[in-house]
This record gives structure tokens, C-alpha cells and sequence, in this order.
């Protein structure tokens, strides 16, 4: 089993303010488990830069020249109470973008079987023409339609397993018969979306939410139970996964109180279904996950999962 991961120093120019818990520290933290000799067999690669014709796949096109436009020079701008640029801003968000096609392309071309991007900030939270919950833009939504305009594939699927729901992809698939969003996540938390009867236009959307403090068995029951049957009926071509660690127990935001085993077991799952219909091709992208230790435990089990050891 060939891993690609594809990452980049930028990532730790985007600054946020004191105490913000999506901070550069999150990457070093995945970087330093990462470097482990366990991990030696990964391919590793840099992520490029994304150009603006990738992410107006996803984003309205005023959006992004206007988010180009209002980057500082210096200092911090807010574009919401969570949300905002440094001078490190952009470049960070285009080679997140980057990153995601080019893990695209690597799977879909057969060079390797599955990739992990480890890039900040998240992007889920991100909708068409809004910035919110940490995130700019969608990598993994924008990684589906890439692989959809250049490889010709019929129907892809993005998976998010993150603590928060991934509003931002929801809204760029609810009307997309071609594109299937499942998601777990916590209920009552930001940003609010994701209730059960969300299910899209085309029934495409499949969310299934969980209570504070359900745990494993309860999660483990809504991928049995719920998302893995539509997502075997739907028979995607490709699987993004929206890889969020802050349903770990450790976690500051949140209370699903999962351990790191649990994302390994979902990994594994979700490459099941994966070598179903896809042909075994798997994108992940790295979403939240707010303590260092869960964080590091979870990336590990989710990335020793994708290496198939």
C-alpha cells in the first residue's frame, strides 16, 4: 500500500490570535508524530500551490477575489468572532487547495493508493461565498469536483467524521445528484446544520448526528448503521474524507469522547468501501482536532490505517 502525504511549511504562517485553538501547533504536532520510523514507508511530498481556477469549482468567484483582495500585509484582519487572515494567510489556503489536487491526482493516476493531507487551516465550515468556523475554503469538496472535471468520474463522496458539521460541504452539494456528503458529528454545536432530515435535493446528504458524551459504540453504530449503507448504494468513485480529530475524548470543543482507535477502525471502513467501488482510492484531508496529544494519537492510527499496516 503506497501513502502519499503532502505537506508544507506555509502552514504555519497563517497565525491566529493568542490563545485561538486553531494554531500553527496543531502541525507541528502532526509533523512530529508523522517523523516517527513508523511512518518511514510514506511518500512525502510538498504541497503546491492551488490556482483560482481549482477552487472556483466550489467557490463563487467574487468570494475568492475578494478574500485575495482584503489579505493583510500586516497584522490580523476578523472576518468573523473565529475566522481570520495574517500576511500568511493566502498562501497557506492556496496550497491547502493545492495539496487536496494534487492528492487528487496522485490517486486517481494510480501513483499512490491513498493520501493524507496534513495542512491547516480546516475548510468544511467553509459555504460558496462564505468564510466561517476556521476555514476559507473547502479542499475536500474542491478535491471531489477536480477529481470529477479532469478524470471523468460519475459520482464521488466526501466522509467527514469531524466533532463539527461540515455546513460548507453541505452547501455545495445539496443540489449536486453526483456528489454524496455523510457526515457524524456532535448535536447541539456549531455551526448548527446537520440534523438528520438534511438530506439534499437528491437524497445525497446523509447526516447522522450524535449526542454529548454517545461515545464509540454510538458512533461506530452510525457508520454501520446509517452512512456506510448509502454510501455502498451510492458506489462513489472516489472517497474524500473530511478527517477531523476533535470527537477524541481529550478534545477542548467538543464531548463524543471517541479514542484514537476509534478513527483507525473508521479509516479502515471507509477503505472498504473504498475498494468497493472505487477502486480502492482514498483522498484525506485534515479537518479540526484541537488537543496536541489526541491529535497526535488519532492522525497516527488514521495514517497507520491508510498505510493498510
Amino acid at each position: 500500500m503506497t501513502t502519499l502525504l503532502l505537506t508544507h511549511r506555509a502552514s504555519l504562517d497563517h497565525l491566529t490570535p493568542p490563545g485561538h485553538p486553531e494554531r500553527p501547533d496543531r502541525i507541528r504536532a502532526v509533523d512530529q508524530v508523522l517523523s516517527e520510523s513508523r511512518f518511514d514507508k510514506l511518500v512525502r511530498q510538498e504541497a503546491p500551490e492551488g490556482t483560482l481556477d481549482q477552487v472556483t469549482l466550489c467557490h463563487d468567484e467574487h468570494y475568492v477575489e475578494e478574500l485575495r483582495r482584503i489579505a493583510p500585509d500586516k497584522g490580523l484582519i476578523y472576518l468573523d468572532g473565529d475566522t481570520s487572515m495574517s500576511p500568511g494567510t493566502w498562501e497557506t489556503v492556496m496550497r491547502t487547495v493545492g495539496g487536496a489536487v494534487a492528492a487528487t491526482d496522485a490517486v486517481m493516476s494510480g501513483a499512490a493508493d491513498n493520501a493524507f493531507l496534513a495542512m491547516r487551516p480546516p475548510g468544511h465550515h467553509a459555504e460558496t461565498s462564505k468564510p466561517m468556523g476556521f476555514c476559507f475554503f473547502d479542499h475536500a469538496a474542491i478535491a471531489a469536483r477536480h477529481a470529477q472535471r479532469k478524470y471523468g468520474i460519475a459520482r464521488a463522496a466526501v466522509v467527514d467524521f469531524d466533532v463539527h458539521h461540515g455546513n460548507g460541504t453541505q452547501d455545495i452539494f445539496w443540489a449536486d445528484p453526483t456528489m454524496m456528503y455523510c457526515s457524524t458529528h456532535q448535536m447541539p454545536l456549531f455551526p448548527g446544520t446537520g440534523a438528520s432530515g438534511e438530506r439534499g435535493e437528491h437524497d445525497t446528504i446523509v447526516n447522522a448526528p450524535l449526542a454529548p458524551n454517545d461515545g464509540a459504540a454510538k458512533f461506530r453504530a452510525a457508520f454501520e448503521n446509517v452512512i456506510l449503507p448509502q454510501l455502498t448504494k451510492f458506489a462513489p468513485e472516489l472517497i474524500v474524507i473530511s478527517a477531523g480529530f476533535d470527537a477524541h475524548r481529550r478534545d477542548p470543543l467538543a464531548n463524543i469522547n471517541l479514542d484514537a482507535e476509534d478513527f483507525g477502525w473508521v479509516t479502515r471502513k471507509l477503505m472498504d468501501a473504498a475498494a468497493s467501488s472505487a477502486g480502492g482510492r482514498v483522498v484525506s484531508v485534515l479537518e479540526g482536532g484541537y488537543d496536541l496529544q489526541g491529535l497526535k494519537e488519532s492522525v497516527a492510527a488514521h495514517v497507520t490505517a491508510l498505510m493498510g499496516a
